[in-house]
Order: structure tokens, then C-alpha cells, then sequence
């Protein structure tokens, strides 16, 4: 089961970062020989990398606080079923901050990849 996680995981990032260069080679190929630039196909390779990366970060801590707060919410209710509704406001308050970060990353992960500040630079 793992070892098959790895090879699927490394197919995916494989494409990921190969696909510029698919995408750039008809270009290369009008283009004389010993006169191609793939600065452009690697920075956007690199930054789908790092948008998938931001958003599995990013949802991955998400998941585990929005766990820890529900398991912590569950017992308090369980122990003191009186008190639930306060129990329930503060949760979701508290779930609406972590589920905050998760958007933060969404943000990230698009400015990278639509309004990539490094491309200004390349031409």
C-alpha cells in the first residue's frame, strides 16, 4: 500500500514538473539549434510544485487542528452536556480561524500560479 502511495506521489510530481516542457516544445523545435530558453518552462514548472505543496501544507495542518478542536468539543459535551451551546459557539469560532489558514494557502497557491511574480522578470 505505501510503496504504491510513493510511486503514485512521484508520477503526479514527474508530470507536474514535466509538463512546461512538453508544453514549450514546439517552440523549441522552430527555434534554431543551441538557441532555446527554458528559463520559463522551469519557473513554471517549480511553481505548480509549489502551489500543489502550499495547498497539501496548508490543508494538512488545517485538517489536524479542525480534528484536535472537534475531539476537544466532543468530550467537553460529553462531559458537561448543560454547557453545549457555549461549547458549540466557541467551536465554531474556532473552526472558522483554522479553516482561515486553508484559504490563506488557497490564495497563495493561485497567486503563484496565476499572477506568478517571477514571469515579470523572465519576459
Amino acid at each position: 500500500m505505501k510503496k504504491s502511495l510513493v510511486y503514485s506521489l512521484l508520477a503526479m510530481v514527474l508530470v507536474i514538473v514535466s509538463a512546461p516542457f512538453v508544453l514549450a516544445a514546439p517552440e523549441a523545435a522552430a527555434a534554431p539549434a543551441g538557441t532555446v530558453d527554458y528559463t520559463k518552462a522551469i519557473i513554471i514548472g517549480c511553481s505548480l510544485l509549489a502551489a500543489g505543496m502550499a495547498i497539501a501544507f496548508g490543508t494538512i495542518g488545517t485538517g489536524n487542528g479542525m480534528g484536535a478542536g472537534l475531539n476537544g468539543a466532543t468530550n467537553a459535551v460529553g462531559r458537561n452536556p448543560e454547557a453545549q451551546g457555549k461549547i458549540l459557539l466557541t467551536m465554531m469560532v474556532g473552526l472558522a480561524m483554522i479553516e482561515s489558514l486553508a484559504i490563506y494557502a488557497l490564495v497563495i497557491a493561485l497567486i503563484v500560479l496565476y499572477a506568478n511574480p517571477l514571469l515579470k522578470y523572465i519576459g
